[in-house]
């Protein structure tokens, strides 16, 4: 895949990672000032995985996720006035400020979420895919989740069902190694967890997810799988978050030198950053003047976002079943 990986597809990936990697810095700033309540977990450093899942689907494929979901909602198309506006609580965002960092929704972007609870996202993917069976669109639900979650019983229950019924779903694993912030050696006896759907006969696949180009490659075969009735596909994504689980955990449970290491040989964006450089040639004019305009959009969107009005007190009453 990397052979057919062009400059096309370089200059995709880095304006999306940078598009996230900026929004998501912006976000912190926005969180400290109190401009932000709540929770606030950040996706710096794993860029790669969303961009590269999303520049293997097809329209109509779904995207369902966990709390960690600015990204992906970024990734998704979601505009970046209406997700900033939903973190700081305004009536423009993309769930008329209501729902908050971890709860954001588009029905026109086939995004069903931002959940809080724990490995919630994958029972909830694995009936979207039956839907999609049953109503035989041809259509795949991305399914995002955490090497923490993996743990959760729901998650093989739904497992064994999507094999069962051979469902069109991709579980995406994205093992950034600590879950909440305990090192998973400490917390899970199977630590592969590409093998997790071994006892369903569900494939698995361990993919390098600080390289997009690696990441687009396993999401075209996992959702070709899947799509062709083949049923679900476990790709488990390698991957490295630079910030805490959240904006209140100061990761003391793993050192600076570590971080720091990461960042300088395996950063997403700064991978594809040297192949244009080198490979494709591109100045540093070019990529700076990328960045420069990346940063304007996300100025922008904090702009909109903290001077929207908020709710009206009204919305406490809309969309509620009762």
């Amino acid at each position: 895949m990397a052979s057919k990986f062009g400059r096309d597809n370089e200059l995709h990936a880095y304006r999306e990672m940078l598009l996230i990697r900026r929004f998501e810095e912006k976000a912190g700033q926005l969180y400290g000032m109190g401009l932000i309540r709540g929770f606030c977990h950040l996706y710096i450093g794993q860029e790669a995985i969303v961009v590269g899942m999303q520049m293997a689907t097809k329209e109509g494929d779904q995207v369902i996720t966990g709390y960690r979901d600015h990204g992906h909602m970024l990734a998704c198309g979601m505009h970046p006035n209406g997700v900033m506006a939903e973190l700081t609580g305004r009536r423009g965002g993309l769930s008329k400020g209501k729902g908050g960092s971890m709860h954001m929704f588009s029905k026109e972007k086939h995004f069903y979420g931002g959940h809080g609870i724990v490995g919630a996202q994958v029972s909830l993917g694995t009936g979207i895919a039956f839907a999609n069976r049953y109503r035989e669109n041809g259509n795949v639900c991305l399914t995002y989740f955490g090497e923490g979650a993996a743990n959760q019983g729901q998650v093989y229950e739904s497992f064994n069902m999507a094999a069962l019924w051979k469902l069109p779903i991709v579980y995406v694993i994205e093992n950034n190694r600590y879950a909440m912030g305990t090192e998973m050696s400490r917390a899970s006896a199977q630590t592969d967890f590409s093998k997790r759907g071994v006892s369903f006969s569900i494939p698995g696949k361990p993919v390098d997810g600080m390289d997009v180009r690696a990441v687009c490659a396993a999401a075209q075969g996992a959702i070709e799988h899947a799509r062709t009735g083949k049923g679900p596909y476990i790709l488990e994504m390698h991957t490295y978050r630079y910030r805490g689980h959240s904006m209140s955990d100061p990761a003391k449970y793993r050192s600076k030198d570590e971080v720091t290491r990461v960042r300088e040989k395996q950063d997403p964006i700064d991978l594809v950053r040297r192949r244009l450089l080198e490979k494709w040639k591109l100045s540093e004019d070019e990529l700076k003047a990328m960045d420069s305009e990346t940063r304007e959009t996300v100025n922008v969107a904090a702009d909109f976002a903290t001077n929207d009005p908020e709710p009206d007190p009204s919305e406490l009453y809309t969309e509620i079943l009762l």
